[in-house]
């Protein structure tokens, strides 16, 4: 269902689908980012697992993080590098809202 729902938020194997979810992550990061979306973050992370539809097997399951994955892996070192705890918006939480059929931290 997680790879599913990445799908339907606009994170499709021919790219971001226009006037979707996807597209709002994609537009909110490059504003943050002055122009562009980062390698690692929700957006390319998101379409590469939309693309390859491995977001389930990475890790990012509709029942919440995997232990010993990709996805746990990702969380750990996007928690040391914030003190400690998961930035809203960050990627971990941004890919685990959608695979799980959520808005993706959308302010």
């Amino acid at each position: 269902m997680s790879d599913q729902n990445v799908r339907n938020a606009g994170f499709t194997s021919s790219g971001i689908k226009e006037g979707s979810l996807a597209s709002s992550v994609m537009s909110r990061e490059a504003r943050e980012f002055g122009g562009g979306v980062r390698s690692g973050g929700p957006t390319s992370t998101l379409q590469e697992m939309g693309a390859k539809g491995s977001t389930h097997s990475s890790g990012f399951t509709s029942s919440g993080i995997t232990s010993g994955s990709r996805a746990s892996q990702m969380m750990s070192e996007e928690a040391r590098s914030h003190g400690g705890g998961i930035p809203r918006g960050g990627t971990t939480s941004t890919v685990l809202s959608i695979s799980m059929g959520g808005k993706g931290g959308k302010r």
